[in-house]
């Protein structure tokens, strides 16, 4: 752990680690201020239902991951990656100024607009993000720095949502917003300004502008190489499974624990907190080697866990009071104690499964290529948070099974879904030629 602290003295690290957390930060912020804003305030005056805008708000930021990431691949690829996030991140003091002028003046349209250049913006940061680790980090440190991004991402996401709950609650709260959005994105950009220049692979690419042919060019692409192909399903899968998970937890929280919006919060927070130290883990685990070794571990938890949560779930029998529970006083019920653990436990299983599967992706995928490797995982990835979206109206909805047994259903494909991944990834990864180092080759 200490080892991988020593990161941070590196600016090669710490200036992407903070690019990226302030960026990350952001984007919740906004995010959940908006959500909150429609669902207590603007859905009445709009005269909207709050599902209906909610959801509008959610296809707004993802959809730029379906139609931006192959373009946004092969920029990163074609362009040097400091003087692009410089850019990108001015992009985002623009895109948070304008944020700001919705929230003062109640524009909604504009607010939308402003969601969905912020999803935008964050489509052409991923790919140099996750390409520029394996460029800027030696071999035996890419999977603590994945770890420590992996956790920083978690984390930033947590404390940008609580954040949004607490400025939403003061006075001039849209004064407060703007400030907060407007001054972390120029942290983001001085951040931004002390990343290292970087080697340039791919200078001599054509950039094909069309969205939709560039997008199914790096789909094929990623189909002709098996093992990064498998590698991008099993990340994308973590994002069903997280999506599914984290969706529901309001609705547990209402339902079956009765409780308040801390407590909301609070199971949000195990999970988070669970994945970053599963992420950490990694590190010590794997010898700072880039191994499938802690995958087996990742998957048979995150099923293992689902099961346990669903029976759990069903053994705890709360009545409903006038008053909703907080945190303590669900932790006097019996049973509620083992619902926080096994959430938590779900976090570091998830992270066990995803530093991994992110750092294989780095260091399997063609150098001249590896930024639009991660454009299409980002595709893949929003693709299947859909998905997720979707399986849970079917279970929930269609078919009438409780949150319990959604959580069971996942807990069982995980497992079979994982077997499967798994026994892929030995495969293919057995397939290739080794280098004068034992390693295997790609591409």
């Amino acid at each position: 752990m200490a080892s991988q602290l020593t990161l941070f003295r590196r600016r090669a690290f710490n200036s992407m680690f903070f690019t990226q957390f302030f960026g990350a930060f952001n984007d919740n912020v906004f995010k959940q201020a908006l959500i909150l804003m429609l669902t207590y305030s603007a859905a009445v005056k709009l005269g909207m239902e709050v599902s209906l805008l909610n959801n509008l708000a959610a296809l707004l930021f993802i959809l730029p991951f379906f139609l931006f990431s192959a373009l946004a691949g092969q920029i990163a690829d074609k362009y040097e990656k400091s003087w692009l996030t410089r850019w990108i991140k001015l992009i985002e003091i623009i895109i948070m100024i304008v944020a700001a002028i919705g929230l003062i003046y109640e524009i909604y349209w504009l607010l939308f607009l402003a969601l969905f250049m912020t999803g935008t913006q964050s489509t052409f940061f991923g790919p140099i993000k996750y390409a520029y680790l394996p460029e800027a980090m030696h071999k035996d440190e890419l999977v603590g720095a994945n770890g420590l991004f992996q956790t920083s991402t978690s984390l930033a996401i947590l404390i940008g949502m609580m954040t949004a709950g607490v400025l939403t609650q003061l006075y001039f709260s849209e004064y407060w917003l703007s400030a907060v959005l407007i001054t972390v994105s120029l942290l983001g950009y001085l951040a931004a300004r002390q990343i290292p220049i970087t080697v340039v692979h791919a200078s001599d690419l054509r950039i094909d502008w069309n969205i939709f042919r560039t997008s199914f060019s790096i789909v094929r692409y990623l189909h002709s190489l098996p093992l990064l192909f498998f590698i991008i399903m099993g990340n994308s899968w973590f994002w069903f499974y997280g999506a599914t998970f984290l969706t529901q937890v309001p609705e547990v929280t209402k339902v079956v624990l009765h409780g308040d919006e801390s407590v909301v919060v609070f199971l949000l927070t195990l999970f988070s907190v669970g994945t970053a130290v599963g992420s950490l883990l990694c590190k010590t685990l794997t010898k700072n080697q880039v191994s499938f070794r802690l995958l087996p571990i990742g998957i048979a938890g995150l099923s293992i866990f689902a099961v346990a949560l669903y029976f759990s779930l069903s053994q705890v029998h709360i009545s409903p009071s006038t008053l909703p529970f907080s945190v303590s006083e669900l932790l006097e019920v019996d049973g509620v104690l083992a619902v926080f653990i096994e959430l938590f436990m779900l976090g570091v299983c998830g992270g066990l499964y995803i530093v991994p599967l992110y750092t294989s992706m780095q260091a399997y995928a063609p150098v001249e290529h590896r930024s639009r490797v991660v454009g299409a995982n980002n595709i893949f990835n929003a693709i299947y948070m859909v998905i997720s979206a979707i399986f849970a109206i079917v279970i929930l909805t269609l078919l009438g099974l409780d949150l319990g047994q959604l959580f069971l259903t996942v807990g069982v494909i995980n497992l079979i879904f994982g077997m499967v991944l798994f026994k892929k990834l030995m495969r293919y990864k057995d397939s290739l030629p080794i280098n004068t180092d034992g390693e295997p080759l790609l591409g």
